[in-house]
């Protein structure tokens, strides 16, 4: 990771963003951000109470932007020193090899947190900023065996596009005074060949007293009124052409319950998949 350079921090020192022992002054600061529903605002409350966080739910309901923006705050505030954001390299279409050295192809995954972090800090360069400074740091599933996590937040993003092996992977690396903030959305998983670590690591995580698991609704999108009215209506035409076998069953159940039984008949012994067994997590 490049560290600022002589031009940069000169510059930052004469913006008043940076004072000359490098270090960032009063007007580097995120906005104030306050939660908008009512689920947010559970994210604030869990937060401060120390909690580690397992955020899933519907796209648009901020999930990655609270999680930033808690994270950020206190990092800033030296609480811990530094943010770690972990993401499976998984595209959501296979686009073939992607160009340039291990930086360059890690930084396709970095994307949404240069506009998330532009929108906190009014800057769009507030991500590179922190990654410079070394307060953020970007790593995929790819190279996190071996390492220990202290001090820091580790924000797991798109936590539904990790197999098990991975998720239990980058769950062990936490170390002293570190904290865990898991997001995820198993709609939206871009897993195929695999089946996502998603819901065996949610049923570990619901038993566990220093975790909270908070879940967002679709009245809790507020990304734009035309993504929730999307939302919505999708999931209404869905429910309308559904088998009647699985009316009642939430898109994520019904899609679990086939490929198992899919699964079992390529087998050759069809077994009995019942719902009831994934029933006790909550609904996805």
């Amino acid at each position: 990771m490049s560290k600022l350079t002589r031009k940069q921090r000169k510059r930052l020192a004469m913006q008043g963003v940076m004072d000359y022992n490098d270090r960032f002054t009063n007007k580097f600061l995120p906005r104030e951000v306050q939660p908008l529903t009512d689920t947010q605002n559970e994210v604030f409350d869990q937060y401060e109470k120390g909690q580690h966080l397992f955020l899933y739910g519907y796209a648009g309901t901020g999930k990655t932007f609270l999680s930033s923006y808690l994270a950020v705050c206190d990092i800033l505030d030296e609480v811990y020193n530094k943010l770690v954001i972990i993401r499976s390299a998984v595209p959501s279409r296979e686009v073939g090899f992607l160009p340039g050295k291990l930086d360059d192809k890690s930084s396709v995954y970095e994307l949404p947190y240069h506009e998330v972090f532009g929108k906190l800090f009014n800057r769009g360069d507030a991500y590179e900023l922190l990654k410079k400074k070394m307060m953020v740091e970007f790593m995929t599933t790819s190279f996190v065996r071996g390492i220990t996590l202290d001090n820091c937040i580790v924000l797991v993003d798109e936590c539904q596009n990790l197999s098990d092996h991975e998720l239990n992977s980058v769950i062990t690396r936490l170390g002293d005074n570190s904290r865990l903030i898991l997001c995820g959305d198993l709609r939206q998983s871009d897993l195929w060949k695999e089946e996502s670590g998603f819901r065996h690591i949610a049923e570990i995580l619901m038993k566990m007293k220093s975790v909270s698991a908070i879940e967002f609704h679709k009245e809790d999108i507020v990304r734009s009124g035309f993504v929730k009215e999307y939302i919505i209506a999708r999931e209404n035409v869905r429910s309308e052409n559904i088998h009647p076998e699985y009316r009642g069953v939430s898109s994520t159940q019904e899609n679990y319950y086939q490929r198992k039984k899919a699964l079992s008949q390529r087998r050759g012994h069809l077994k009995s998949v019942s719902i009831s067994n994934i029933d006790n997590v909550a609904q996805v």
